[in-house]
């Protein structure tokens, strides 16, 4: 859970990073800002910053904004309802993000996840995404990410969302965000 200060005030980080790289919002998409701690409480650390374009029940636009070393926790999204999982594509805008997905595990793996939090992050084949690269992920994969040391800025393109249906590998996540006074 994060405070209301908390939130303000990564509202307003996420707004300059946009700003820094020529990402005009509407007013309401302003209002609209995600800020995902996952329950944990340590949004510099375990985060993520969010703004929905659109989610139809065929189509998702999101614009991912990640702070210095910032990640956002392994998970995958499954079927639901009869309905496939979401298929994702990553697109870097600004920054570095290491994807990790299944696959050969890095050697040397850039992103460093908590010491207290390591036994929930399983995949760990690395892709390194700069400005103007893209990965698609397929439904059902288990993936996590983390931004390099400026942090990061990455446009998501997908099939509909359902957030609240993700799966994470850490039981102590909770995907839908908490704000108390």
């Amino acid at each position: 859970m994060i405070t209301k200060k908390q939130r303000d005030d990564a509202v307003k980080r996420s707004l300059k990073y946009l700003e820094n790289i020529n990402i005009v919002l509407t007013c309401i998409e302003k209002e609209k800002i995600e800020i995902a701690d996952f329950g944990l409480g340590r949004l510099d650390e375990i985060g993520l910053e969010i703004i929905t374009y659109i989610n139809t029940q065929r189509v998702c636009a999101k614009e991912l904004i990640l702070f210095p070393n910032q990640l956002c926790p392994e998970h995958k999204h499954p079927d639901k309802d009869g309905k496939k999982g979401k298929e994702e594509t990553f697109r870097c805008r600004w920054g570095k993000v290491y994807l990790y997905i299944p696959g050969e595990p890095a050697k040397n793996p850039s992103g460093r996840p908590p010491a207290d939090r390591l036994e929930h992050f399983t995949v760990w084949h690395e892709i390194i995404l700069k400005p103007g690269d893209q990965y698609t992920l397929c439904p059902n994969t288990f993936h996590w990410f983390q931004a390099g040391p400026q942090g990061a800025v990455v446009s998501e393109f997908s099939t509909t969302s359902i957030d609240e249906a993700d799966i994470f590998s850490d039981p102590m996540v909770k995907r839908i965000p908490e704000v108390s006074d």
